[in-house]
C-alpha cells in the first residue's frame, strides 16, 4: 500500500470587514496554471517558508507571548501571505501603536512584496528595516484542514481571522491570483452553488461557518472561544456521488457532505 504523501504545513487568512449589509470577505481567484487550487476561489495563503521562523520575529512581534515557535511561525506565514498576495500589511507603528496608514502599506508593498515573494527576504526583514512591529495579535485561529490521506497533495492549514484595516487597499497580486473581490460568504456561496465560481469543500465549509456571524467582531469573540477541532475529511462512494465525512465537533452542521466530483480534483487544495 502506499503511504500518504506528508501535508505541508500552510497558513490561510480570512480578511474580513464589516458592511450595512453584514460581513464581507476578501478572496482571490487562483491562475489556472498554478498547481494547486487552480481556478478557485480561496482565501490569501500558502505554505510556510523559512523565513516565517526567523528567531527575530519573537522580538519584534505583538501577540507573539506565549506561543510556542511552531505557532508563531504559522501566524507569521499568515500575515506574509495576506502582504505578498493582496497588499494587507498588519504591521503596527511602535511610536502610536496604530497598525501602519494605507498609505505606507502600499508604499511598503512596492518595496517589500516582490523580494518576499521571492524569497529573498522575511518579515523581520521588513520590520527591523522600517522600525514597525508585526501585529500578529490581529490574527484570531479559526480553523485547522488537512487534505484527505489518498490525495496526491496534501496540506496542513490553519485559517485564521482578521479584521482588515480601514485603510489598505487591498488588491491580488496579478501573478498567483488573477482576479480578487470583496464578496459577502452568502453570496459567494451562492454563486459556486449556480456555477459560477470554482470554490473547493474546505472553503465552501468555512464560509458557511463564517456566515453564522453577522459582524467581524461577532465572528472574532466566536472563534475565540469555539475549540479548534482537526478536519481531516474521509471519503466513501456511492453509486451518485462520494460523500466527505469530518468530526461533528468541528462545528460545520454535520458530519457527513456530499461534494461535486469537481471539488475532488487531484490538483485541489484542501
Amino acid at each position: 500500500m502506499t503511504q500518504p504523501v506528508t501535508p505541508r504545513l500552510s497558513a490561510t487568512v480570512m480578511i474580513m470587514r464589516d458592511t450595512p449589509d453584514g460581513i464581507e470577505i476578501f478572496m482571490v481567484v487562483r491562475h489556472h496554471k498554478i498547481e494547486f487550487a487552480s481556478g478557485a476561489i480561496v482565501f490569501p495563503g500558502g505554505s510556510l517558508d523559512a523565513s516565517d521562523s526567523d528567531a527575530r520575529l519573537r522580538d519584534v512581534s505583538d501577540g507573539a507571548d506565549g506561543l510556542d515557535e511552531a505557532t508563531l511561525a504559522l501566524r507569521v506565514a499568515a500575515a506574509r501571505e495576506a502582504f505578498e498576495e493582496c497588499g494587507v500589511l498588519y504591521m503596527r507603528d511602535p511610536a502610536t501603536g496604530a497598525i501602519i496608514e494605507g498609505t505606507r502599506a502600499q508604499a511598503l508593498g512596492t518595496r517589500y512584496r516582490q523580494r518576499l515573494e521571492a524569497g529573498e527576504i522575511g518579515m523581520a526583514d521588513v520590520a527591523i528595516e522600517e522600525n514597525l512591529r508585526l501585529a500578529i495579535d490581529q490574527l484570531t485561529p479559526f480553523a485547522h484542514w488537512v487534505t484527505p490521506a489518498h490525495m496526491p497533495k496534501r496540506f496542513d492549514t490553519h485559517f485564521y481571522l482578521a479584521p482588515a484595516p480601514d485603510d489598505h487597499a487591498l488588491e491580488h497580486d496579478g501573478s498567483e491570483a488573477v482576479d480578487s473581490v470583496w464578496i459577502r460568504p452568502s453570496d459567494a456561496l451562492a454563486q459556486a452553488e449556480a456555477g459560477k465560481l470554482t470554490m473547493i469543500f474546505a472553503t465552501r465549509l468555512n464560509l458557511e461557518r463564517l456566515d453564522q456571524s453577522p459582524t467581524v467582531a461577532a465572528a472574532i469573540d466566536k472563534a475565540t472561544t469555539a475549540p479548534i477541532v482537526t478536519v481531516q475529511p474521509t471519503m466513501r462512494k456511492t453509486d451518485t456521488a462520494r460523500i466527505l465525512t469530518i468530526p461533528l465537533e468541528a462545528g460545520y452542521g454535520g458530519p457527513d457532505f456530499v461534494v461535486p466530483h469537481s471539488a475532488l480534483a487531484d490538483n485541489k487544495k484542501t
